[in-house]
């Protein structure tokens, strides 16, 4: 297996059950922080805003104090680009506002909430989108990484979703295709794309130069075809356990670091373990598992 150049092993709040920043359900930022670092890692991708301190220099003295930095920002919770672009475009700017301050060079754009209720189930509007809002999201997402790379220095990386309309190999082939190189990257998110059943390797290695950053995880095959064969919202999926401590889902973690490898590319590797807000004797054990997994395979 070919080692992965300047390799930067990270992890993010998801990993310990945040996906929102006003859950009173979650683990409390600074016990986040120190088990982080006590897990071993040293890199930390941001989560969703106003999780973390908002105050760049009370921010850069807690990762400091623990030897953390920062390996990019995440945009959450504004919805996808193909609408409501203003409000996208106002989130953004203050993830990217923060990001720069700390240093990173990345801001991954996840964009939810997509087309259903992570909770009810209920569509917001089709998985498909028309010619017309398709083109939207393409047109706004290079406008959107135009802005980010000229006024903020920051590379955006987009974020394939289960439950948006970017979610399938398919689709995100098509995003990739049609959206200018210069701009906008991938955010590889590992666990997605499998969820969706795509070949994660082959993605790598067709668009190698379009691989930016990676979250990297796996799914439960099994909730993931009922999932399908349900019609089950993501949300419910994950809430069923579909998010699995590697090695035990899909997609196969040393085959996509052999074609991570391929590329000799500096990345970051960000462990992304989606799970609902969990008992806070849970996240740690789980991460570092991962990172010993992960460092066994060759990260």
């Amino acid at each position: 297996m070919n080692k992965i150049r300047n390799l930067r092993l990270g992890s993010c709040p998801d990993s310990w059950g945040v996906w929102f920043a006003d859950d009173p359900r979650q683990t409390p930022w600074q016990r986040f922080l120190d088990e982080l670092a006590g897990a071993g890692y040293r890199w930390l991708e941001l989560g969703p805003y106003g999780y973390l301190p908002t105050d760049p220099a009370q921010l850069r003295d807690e990762l400091d104090r623990r030897e953390l930095t920062c390996a990019g920002g995440t945009v959450a919770g504004a919805g996808g680009p193909h609408k409501d672009f203003d409000a996208v475009l106002a989130e953004t700017r203050k993830v990217a506002a923060l990001t720069a301050a700390l240093g990173a060079r990345h801001l991954i754009f996840v964009p939810v909430p997509g087309y259903r209720d992570d909770v009810t189930g209920a569509y917001h509007e089709p998985a498909e989108l028309s010619p017309e809002r398709w083109r939207a999201l393409i047109d706004n997402s290079n406008t959107l990484g135009r802005m980010l790379a000229e006024e903020y220095g920051l590379t955006m990386q987009f974020h394939p979703h289960a439950d948006y309309h970017v979610e399938t190999q398919a689709q995100t082939e098509r995003f990739l295709e049609e959206t200018d190189p210069r701009y906008v990257s991938l955010c590889l998110d590992t666990g997605h794309l499998a969820y969706r059943g795509a070949d994660v390797p082959a993605v790598i290695r067709k668009y190698p130069e379009r691989i930016g950053y990676v979250h990297i995880k796996q799914m439960d095959p099994a909730i993931a075809e009922r999932a399908a064969r349900e019609d089950m919202a993501f949300g419910r999926a994950v809430a069923l356990g579909a998010s699995v401590e590697p090695p035990a889902g899909r997609p196969d973690i040393p085959s996509v670091l052999e074609a991570l490898g391929e590329l000799d590319a500096d990345l970051f590797v960000v462990v992304e373990q989606d799970m609902y807000p969990v008992d806070f004797d849970v996240p740690l054990p789980i991460a570092t598992r991962t990172r010993a997994y992960l460092t066994s395979v060759g990260l």
